[in-house]
């Protein structure tokens, strides 16, 4: 029973460490390997490494056609000698030399690289199912781990940025995905960067290229969008209007106050009738003369 409390003490224990700093132990162990003491190696390497230099003391100087090799200023090489790495892990940049026959190197670019994430069907947390197009810029940052830790770190990239994609924006709404992609970009780029970690990879940047919605849903938006404005033009009509109204009530109240304001008002419209070059002059008739006349026609009767 101790052991078994222990053990599963233990296991807690590993499942309580963040996944980062697991990462950076094995990140740890693995450089290490570069410069601890290592146990010495067979004697059939040490006769295959006499054999090699032999072969290259008595095939110079046609041998340097395959020794020296030359890598660029952003690339490296990592040296495996008869299947182990040499000391150091890495040549480069410029010339170096190689033995013949016993030496394997492999040439790892340190430029940044950028790759299409493939549009993806993700199902929004409110159940709306949109397809995402991402861009991710990474770069090797260490060679050697690139090299021994992974099979293909570049091919593991991608199809690790496809699933992060999909956990990431699975946990957001629609609206949240149109409105919030630096903040999705981010995180995805945080997330992709501690995956990648263990495999010397350094992710430099993710973008939200394209979200791409059902045309059903689409169709949907701008009906939606178009009842939104033809409220918002009512609303301000209506709103004109109403003001217009009020504007009209105090011009009424002013000429109201005044009994020469009506007649200065008819001389205005007057001159903008003339400037028209219109034909046709409407003379007001005061309604207090109209009443004047009645009166006396009723009188007569």
């Amino acid at each position: 029973m101790a052991h078994t409390s222990s053990g599963i003490d233990l296991e807690d224990a590993i499942e309580k460490i963040p996944m980062r700093a697991r990462s950076q132990s094995w990140l740890i162990r693995t450089r290490h390997l570069l410069h601890e003491e290592r146990e010495p190696p067979p004697f059939i390497s040490n006769m295959m490494l006499i054999f090699s230099l032999l072969l290259i003391i008595l095939s110079f100087p046609w041998c340097l056609f395959f020794c020296v090799k030359v890598v660029k200023e952003y690339q490296r090489a990592v040296i495996f000698r008869l299947g182990r790495l040499i000391k150091g892990g890495t040549k480069g940049p410029g010339l170096f030399f190689v033995l013949p026959c016993i030496d394997t190197m492999k040439i790892v670019d340190l430029r940044v690289l950028s790759f299409d994430v493939p549009p993806q069907e993700i199902l929004s947390r409110d159940s709306v199912t949109v397809s995402v197009e991402a861009v991710i810029y990474f770069r090797v940052s260490n060679p050697v781990i690139s090299v021994t830790n992974v099979n293909d770190a570049q091919f593991s990239t991608r199809l690790l940025a496809q699933t992060t994609l999909r956990n990431v924006l699975g946990t957001k709404t629609l609206s949240e995905m149109l409105s919030e992609r630096d903040a999705i970009a981010s995180i995805s780029e945080k997330v992709l960067d501690e995956g990648t970690d263990p495999w010397g990879v350094k992710v430099e940047r993710v973008e939200i290229k394209d979200i791409r919605l059902p045309h059903q849903l689409m169709r949907s938006m701008a009906a939606e969008a178009e009842a939104v404005r033809k409220a918002r033009a009512a609303i301000i009509a209506a709103k004109g209007e109403k003001d217009a109204s009020a504007c009209l009530q105090n011009a009424a109240d002013t000429i109201s106050g005044n009994r020469m304001t009506i007649q200065l008002r008819y001389l205005q419209t007057l001159t903008k009738v003339a400037a028209e070059r219109n034909n046709t002059i409407v003379m007001p008739y005061p309604i207090e003369i109209a009443k004047h006349f009645l009166k006396k026609f009723h009188n007569k009767n």
